[in-house]
């Protein structure tokens, strides 16, 4: 008899799907992100790794590094648009269902950096001087996301962001569009 109330037990947990608790707050994750800054996908992207902390109510905090790489065409060369950052992002859950398997999150950055145009060199093939410099960047961003759990541990994001940055001689809007995944642990 204990073996067939074994069995049927056994059968009744295989039936029954355990979900694990999600967005508990103070746990942590590491993000990676890849995205297009335009519309040219082989030399316009950018790169970024970011430490996530669970707050309340499905919010976060979000510290990263990002590599931001663009081009400039010029003749028949394309000059390096480079730019190293750090960010600070606080993102609140705007949409969600009851079992955080699917959110949409809007957020707010701050960012600091360094941009380099042409890795520092200012003279190019034909004696052609570059004008612009490399400079300290600063500045503030916006961040739009839609993340669904994968499993108890991986999330999928697709994200928008825009940033605008001071103290720079190129593009002071910077849109961007993005996927991403992170390991909560």
């Amino acid at each position: 008899m204990r073996i067939y109330i074994f069995a049927v037990m056994l059968a009744m947990l295989s039936i029954t799907a355990v979900q694990a608790q999600r967005m508990l707050p103070k746990q942590k994750g590491v993000e990676i992100n890849a995205g297009l800054l335009s519309k040219e996908v082989s030399d316009n992207y950018y790169l970024n790794i970011m430490l996530t902390v669970n707050g309340k109510n499905g919010n976060y905090w979000l510290w990263g590094a990002e590599y931001t790489h663009q081009v400039a065409d010029y003749r028949d060369l394309q000059i390096p648009l480079e730019a190293y950052t750090g960010e600070v992002d606080y993102s609140l859950q705007l949409l969600g269902d009851a079992r955080k398997t699917i959110t949409l999150n809007a957020g707010l950055s701050a960012i600091a950096g360094y941009e380099t145009i042409n890795r520092s060199k200012t003279m190019l093939y034909d004696g052609s001087i570059i004008l612009d410099k490399n400079n300290f960047i600063y500045g503030a961003g916006g961040r739009l996301s839609f993340e669904t759990y994968l499993s108890d541990r991986f999330v999928l994001l697709l994200q928008g962001r825009t940033k605008v940055v001071w103290g720079t001689d190129l593009k002071q809007f910077r849109p961007s569009a993005g996927v991403g995944l992170r390991f909560n642990f």
